[in-house]
């Protein structure tokens, strides 16, 4: 398929998975206005600018203040008093080579607004946007409103009167396998059994390859009826032909036009239609209506007192509520919120980095909505608040006094007009760890640097990140420039911290946080943190970290993206559960069957081109090297059983044997006859058992539902498809035996004329099997073939004169990312050669890239509001709030402005002996008594739960090994230390760095109980 050369792929590759070639296209003709270059203003121009519109002006006449420095990452302490879209034009034009970056330092007219396709007005007066918002809706400019006042933000969006939605939500179209399709009035379709088929009434559908009734083929979109889990109804199929087999149905997404209303007429007309507001926080609807009026009347304040209300200025805010009950009163609203009302105005002159990131990428969103026509707008109001930010207790908050808020000239003005200057001391003392320093991690260490996290005597953070920096990661880890291409994440990362705010006591690691890891990362670590933030891409490594942090009694925040949706989760000790183990069904594997002979997806013939990479050119290079330098790898694989022994043996003979080419043409030789045996020969063979007429026993066709009867491929060098799976191959056969290759296809061409390809003959005695358990009873059944060919092998490797400098071999560790070194190219050609042996439709790079290279499609605005979000949870968790009701953990989808934000669920408790656990509890034993130097004994242990606890202990296990039991273990055990007993149980050393033993005992009061609480014994 042609490639598409317009696009800058190497930057863009995560976000063209979210946004897709069309939509970045239109954005790349956009020009984009953002007037006011305060926090949240760069906020949406960096968000903005990285994903790449053609051009961004940032409009400011305003100079640098002492609290603009809280949320506006580009401004240092020598700008103040300089105009701030000047002081931050040189970092934001750094952020994208693609995008045109202007400042415009005049006040907006409208002559200049006339050039932007989309105008976005942030910190901006009620006037000024009344004028603004009615020449943009009467010139067809989108319009795009964004406002943060301390704790709340507010975004308002006005497209025009006819806006074409291509794509409303961006999810791929729902396709299902048919199994049946009836002949009636209306006809039926079934589908395959294999899940549930994923559609629903109303929708449009079309149908492929069906056959027998092909009618349905050729017919247009048609509507679905009665749905259910695995059929539906379509139109009159009486008339049509018999259904025979197969077929694909499949969604058809179409556009939609949307209406908005000018700013002037929403203003009002969002209380009498409730439609006009989307909902942040489903308790909070109510409130939500009274931000809108309390905004409204703060915009009145402003303009009759020339200042904001002054934080926790009482006087001032008594003003504003009698202000907004007046405007409630004109209007007829008798739900009015004064408490919202109140709160708004005691910490609305604060200016906040979390609350900037997640309006700011909200409202980024909307812009690329606004420029692409992708996903649907928010329509049109958006209220948000995270007022329970605020002191639980009332004497509490009483301390956040004039005084205490007030502005003492320092670049955390905007954040001590909120939570007061005591609160900002205690942030600056804080010991975090940040696991993570990708797109997350960069985001979150932005909005560390600006509140100060870690940023005084005491305090410090920690950043690990083992990867190093690459092309791609540039279009959202806002951090990392061009130059920094290949350094370590974490090293940069941290430079950049320190540039935002020299005050921050940083360092940066390049280690895994993994059990191999405890010697840094031990039990003393995380008990010397007061917190743990967790930006990581695996649930595995999530599930690890939020072992350590119940562990060691430590909170830990966690925050991740997938395209346009995200999620964050808090995890507060004794308060909440925690992130806990992977739900059931994650990550399911396609079955090995599917992937060896039966097929039915792209998503299957690309995980077997992984798998042939992985085999050809990773693991048989792998397997060579070992048994060159390990004595006992025949042993060592043989204890993984003779059936694998023989497969390992027979390619490490293989490879250093008949198959070791000497030279290029051999590597071309090769590749063409492997073409053969995987896309003729092995198809031929499955045919031979299978026939395309095969029936089961039940008497009905075996290649039906999920069962694609493939058919064999014929080579054809002047085919250039077929030449890229050969250049490729060839090229990466020669890779691993360090043979050098070549491209020029008219050479590799003269050569394939003189290789002798395997002719086909049919084997009677293979049994295919259909089933994972029948290829796992096959495996079985080979177990006396398998021991004589293994005693064949090791004799005919022993024959060979070992030479590691002349066998050595080079293994290949797939890279998706780099377009020269044929990885991509071979797995696209072997893919959709597979694919076309089935007949399903073959994926191009940019797609076969996706799937096969487990890509997490990202994208910065989702990444920017996440991270808001977790430094909001931040903020209570460094107060030390104890209502769970002040949590939060949240949901979104930017591409529907689907925000849903809930109280985390409490730990689940258990009980033993009577008493209540949770997760959180554990029984603490001292291994050494205060002062004493001697370790205690198991006997001692034993006695002190019954002394302590009045718990017997009857059994105790470190890991899977039991080190205790009550009545069989030696007497003399009890005599020994318990560090001692577990070296002896496990035979391994305890690791000098290890001071912490989790024991998991079992008592005679409830030897019944399945979970209990484990014993933390320390015991140095």
């Amino acid at each position: 398929m042609a490639q598409n050369t317009d696009i800058d792929e190497g930057l863009y590759s995560r976000q063209l998975y979210v946004l897709g070639h069309d939509a970045m296209r239109r954005m790349g003709q956009a020009d984009v206005l953002i007037a006011g270059a305060r926090g949240l203003g760069v906020e949406i121009a960096k968000n903005v600018i990285l994903a790449g519109v053609r051009s961004v002006t940032v409009q400011d006449t305003g100079v640098t203040e002492w609290k603009d420095l809280s949320s506006q990452f580009y401004l240092r302490e020598s700008h103040i008093g300089q105009n701030r879209a000047l002081s931050s034009l040189k970092q934001l034009s750094c952020l994208n080579g693609h995008v045109q970056v202007h400042t415009h330092t005049e006040p907006l007219d409208k002559n200049f607004l006339s050039q932007f396709q989309v105008v976005v007005l942030t910190n901006s007066s009620l006037e000024e946007q009344l004028w603004v918002g009615s020449f943009c809706h009467s010139n067809n400019i989108k319009l795009i409103v964004a406002d943060t006042r301390g704790l709340c933000g507010q975004l308002f969006c006005d497209f025009g009167e006819k806006f074409e939605v291509r794509d409303q939500d961006g999810e791929p179209p729902v396709s299902a396998m048919i199994a049946n399709i009836s002949k009636a009035n209306p006809g039926r379709v079934t589908c395959t059994d294999e899940e549930r088929h994923g559609f629903s009434e109303g929708m449009l559908v079309v149908f492929s390859e069906v056959k027998g009734m092909t009618e349905l083929n050729s017919s247009g979109p048609i509507k679905i009826t009665d749905c259910g889990d695995y059929s539906f109804t379509i139109c009159d199929t009486s008339g049509f032909s018999a259904y025979e087999r197969g077929g694909v149905v499949t969604e058809v997404k179409k556009s939609r036009t949307l209406s908005f209303m000018a700013l002037d007429a929403a203003l009002d007309e969002v209380f009498r239609d409730s439609s006009l507001l989307a909902m942040t926080d489903y308790g909070k609807a109510e409130k939500h209506l009274s931000l809108h009026l309390a905004f409204k009347a703060l915009h009145e304040f402003v303009k009759k007192t020339s200042r904001m209300p002054k934080p926790r200025c009482q006087a001032d805010a008594e003003t504003l509520v009698n202000m907004t009950k007046d405007l409630s009163t004109a209007i007829g609203y008798e739900e009015l919120n004064e408490d919202v009302v109140r709160k708004l105005s005691l910490c609305a002159d604060g200016d906040l980095a979390p609350v900037n990131a997640f309006i700011g990428g909200l409202a980024a969103q909307e812009v690329m909505k606004a420029c692409s026509g992708k996903f649907t707008p928010l329509r049109q109001w958006l209220y948000f608040d995270a007022l329970e930010c605020l002191p639980e207790e009332e004497e509490d908050e009483a301390l956040l006094t004039e005084d205490a808020c007030a502005p003492r000239d320092c670049r955390y003005d905007g954040q001590v007009a909120v939570f007061g200057q005591a609160f900002q001391e205690k942030l600056k003392k804080q010991k975090y760890f940040l696991v993570g320093a990708g797109a997350i991690g960069c985001e979150l260490l932005k909005n560390f640097a600006l509140i100060g996290l870690g940023a005084g005597e005491g305090g410090h953070i920690t950043v690990t990140d083992m990867d190093s920096i690459e092309r791609s990661n540039l279009n959202r880890q806002f951090l990392f420039r061009p130059q920094d291409i290949g350094r370590q994440k974490s090293e940069v990362a941290a430079e950049a911290v320190r540039e935002m705010n020299p005050q921050v006591n940083i360092s940066a690691h390049q280690n895994r946080v993994c059990p191999e890891s405890e010697e840094v990362y031990g039990y003393r670590f995380f008990t010397g943190l007061d917190g743990v933030a967790a930006a990581l891409d695996n649930v595995d490594a999530r599930v690890y970290l939020d072992g350590r942090c119940v562990q060691a009694q430590r909170p830990m925040l966690e925050g991740g993206t997938l395209g346009s949706k995200g999620h964050t989760l808090v995890v507060v000790p004794h308060l909440t559960e925690s992130y806990g183990q992977p739900r059931s069904g994650a990550g399911k594997s396609i079955p090995l069957c599917t992937l060896k002979n039966f097929p039915h997806h792209i998503e299957h013939t690309l995980q077997w081109a992984r798998d042939q990479f992985e085999g050809l050119f990773k693991h048989s290079a792998e397997n060579v090297n070992q048994y060159l330098r390990d004595k006992e790898f025949v042993e060592r694989v043989k204890a993984r059983g003779e059936a694998e022994a023989v497969e390992v043996l027979e390619g490490v003979q293989a490879s250093m044997g008949e198959q070791r080419p000497q030279s290029w043409e051999d590597c071309v030789g090769w590749a063409r006859r492997q073409w053969e045996t995987l896309y003729n020969n092995e198809i031929r063979q499955l045919l031979c058992c299978f026939p395309p007429d095969q029936l089961t026993s039940s008497g009905l066709p075996f290649w039906m539902g999920t069962k694609r009867c493939p058919h064999p491929l014929t080579f054809d060098p002047n085919n250039t498809t077929h030449m890229d799976y050969i250049v490729a191959a060839a090229n990466l056969y020669g890779q691993i035996y360090g043979i050098k290759g070549t491209t020029d296809r008219v050479s590799i061409r003269k050569v394939l004329e003189g290789v002798q390809v395997p002719a086909f003959t049919p084997k009677s005695s293979v049994k295919i099997a259909v089933t994972d358990q029948e290829m796992e009873e096959n495996r079985k059944t080979r177990n006396t073939e398998d021991k004589a060919r293994l005693e064949e092998l090791k004799e005919k490797l022993s024959n060979l004169q070992l030479d590691e400098e002349k066998f050595q071999m080079f293994p290949l560790e797939f890279e998706k990312d780099d377009d020269t070194n044929f990885h991509m190219d071979y797995i696209v050609a072997a893919s959709n050669f597979r694919a076309e042996n089935y007949d399903i439709p073959a994926a191009d790079r940019h797609q076969s890239k996706l799937i096969a290279g487990h890509i997490i499609p990202a994208i910065a605005t989702t990444t920017a509001a996440v991270a808001g979000l977790m430094c909001l949870e931040l903020y209570k968790l460094i107060q030390g709030q104890r209502k769970i009701s002040s949590y939060r953990t949240a949901y979104v989808n930017l591409a529907v402005q689907y925000c849903v934000f809930s109280q985390p669920p409490r730990p689940q408790t258990f009980k033993v002996a009577g008493k209540q656990y949770s997760q959180w509890d554990a029984f603490a034993v001292r291994g050494r008594s205060d002062g004493g130097q001697e370790e205690m004994t198991l006997e001692e242990l034993i006695k002190h739960f019954k002394q302590t606890y009045n718990l017997q202990i009857t059994a105790l296990f470190y890991g899977p090994a039991m080190i205790y039991s009550d009545g069989s273990s030696p007497n003399d055990r009890l005599k020994q230390r318990v560090s001692d007993v577990v070296r002896a149980a496990t035979k391994a050393d305890i690791p000098a760095h290890q001071v912490m033993l989790e024991i998991m005992p079992s008592f005679a009061e409830d030897e019944d109980c399945e979970t209990v609480p484990p014993i933390r014994y320390l015991f140095r």
